[in-house]
């Protein structure tokens, strides 16, 4: 997702609505908006999406994180078969929605994502996570492969129902690559006011409105296909 770009196409249309980006957890994401202290979130699910709307974006490739010198960096992708033997962490914040996760549990469940990325730098298991998730967690020791036959994190834009305001359909139609010109990618502009004027013709007052928006909250690589194979 390029909500950077959200935020300078935003600027652009609506210079004097101001639009800040907050980071958030997954965990976190829909609370944040229900406690609106956010307008609108980027929603992974499986998530709880009471009282809200959503609308989705994408489905984001799942890959699995190694260290450098892991067996599966042989290969452009990896199966669950690859990690059969493997100790595959599944931290308490995890956003796939497993029936079986992959590989050999660990002993104790780690507490975040974070906190299993340290755990793969530091040789004792693998994890396996959305695409974007690895990027974010991203270290010099570690790197990633696409995994084909397992879960895959949907991601939605979403907001409180009965919130769909002029300005909610405006970053809607952003979002959604509406151009400027679009009339579902823009607020509609309100019905101009008459005034008589003193020399009695006809003058067109238009009421301007202010406020805040708050938004709160990858594409598979390509490449051959490959059976790892272990040193």
């Amino acid at each position: 997702m390029t909500p950077d770009k959200w935020v300078r196409t935003w600027k652009e249309r609506s210079p004097e609505v101001p639009l800040d980006l907050v980071q958030v957890s997954a965990a976190e994401a829909a609370d944040t908006v229900r406690e609106r202290t956010a307008d609108a979130v980027l929603l992974r699910f499986p998530a709880d999406r009471t009282g809200l709307h959503a609308i989705p974006l994408y489905t984001e490739t799942t890959v699995v994180v190694t260290p450098k010198d892991h067996f599966v960096t042989a290969a452009d992708e990896v199966s669950t078969d690859d990690l059969a033997d493997e100790i595959v962490f599944h931290p308490l914040d995890d956003t796939l929605d497993w029936e079986q996760p992959p590989g050999r549990p660990a002993i104790e469940r780690p507490a975040t994502t974070a906190a299993a990325v340290k755990l793969v730098a530091a040789g004792v298991g693998v994890l396996v996570v959305p695409q974007s998730l690895a990027r974010l967690h991203h270290r010099r020791d570690v790197t990633y492969r696409p995994v084909t036959d397992v879960p895959q994190s949907r991601v939605a834009l979403s907001w409180l129902e009965g919130e769909t305001t002029d300005l909610m359909e405006q970053f809607i139609g952003i979002v959604r690559g509406r151009t400027v010109n679009s009339s579902r990618g823009r607020s509609p502009a309100p019905a101009p006011a008459k005034h008589e004027r003193s020399d009695g013709k006809k003058a067109a007052a238009r009421k301007s409105t202010g406020g805040k928006r708050q938004s709160g909250s990858g594409a598979p690589q390509g490449g051959k296909r490959g059976k790892p194979r272990r040193s």
